[in-house]
């Protein structure tokens, strides 16, 4: 039997009981690589936490921080696969991506852009360690030759993990 692999714009077979090659972040549950990229970017210890980190919200709809003490990696690997899938993006629109609902008490919710200084400072520091740049043109950032290949091997890994 041969199927195809993931995904029908790709034009890539694999034989069942085969190995495949290839595999992207595309091909992996995106909860399990932004688990695994996080704790890959706070074993490398290149990326430098902002001094309030543990106070401070992810946004104005927030009424805590977030519990986890990880959470910057989270947010850090998080960027860098919806960059990895969509470049382009800059600061603001990452904070609609983030944002949620604002929950007013009695007055009907409305939706609130997440904290752009967050977000910001995840992507100057994927720029610092080589994963994420800044485009030339339109603004927004992309990935780079090294964040891709970081990316596509933890894919690899997690991918060859489900076998």
């Amino acid at each position: 039997w041969i199927l195809p692999c993931f995904s029908p714009a790709r034009a890539t077979h694999v034989a069942i009981g085969m190995s495949a090659k290839g595999i992207t972040v595309k091909d992996v549950n995106s909860h399990e690589f932004v688990s695994s990229y996080a704790a890959h970017l706070k074993k490398q210890g290149k990326i430098q936490l902002p001094e309030l980190v543990d106070l401070v919200k992810t946004g104005p709809f927030k009424e805590l921080a977030p519990y986890n003490e990880d959470w910057f990696y989270v947010r850090c690997a998080s960027l860098a696969r919806r960059l990895y899938i969509r470049q382009g993006t800059g600061v603001g629109g990452f904070a609609k991506v983030y944002g949620d609902k604002k929950r007013r008490g009695t007055l009907p919710g409305h939706f609130c852009k997440a904290s752009r200084g967050i977000v910001r400072q995840c992507l100057i520091q994927l720029e610092n360690i080589g994963v994420v740049q800044k485009m030339a043109k339109g603004g927004g950032r992309c990935v780079t030759v090294q964040g891709r290949q970081d990316c596509d091997r933890i894919a690899t890994e997690i991918y060859g993990s489900k076998q």
